[in-house]
């Protein structure tokens, strides 16, 4: 089957989701994060990056159940402008 290239806007939300996670693990290590949410290190570092643009639902839902951080509130940081942090993801 062939997979139809990602959009511009999923591209983009792709980042602002990596940016969102990376604020949200603060100082606690990759390898400590994806080991509790049961995805691999590196799958964990290109959610982050941004590499993955339209990661797997159950993945981030046990990368943000990982972090303590509702979906909810995962989804409100991606969608909002991330020029500002907001204080309830930051460590």
């Amino acid at each position: 089957m062939v997979r139809m290239p990602h959009t511009a806007d999923e591209v983009e939300r792709g980042q602002r989701l990596g940016a969102t996670l990376r604020r949200a693990r603060g100082q606690r290590s990759m390898l400590d994060v994806a080991l509790d949410a049961g995805v691999s290190p590196e799958t964990l570092r290109k959610i982050e990056s941004g590499r993955v643009p339209a990661p797997a639902f159950p993945t981030i839902a046990a990368i943000a159940s990982a972090l303590g951080i509702s979906l909810d509130a995962l989804w409100g940081e991606v969608r909002a402008d991330t020029a500002a942090p907001s204080e309830h993801l930051a460590s």
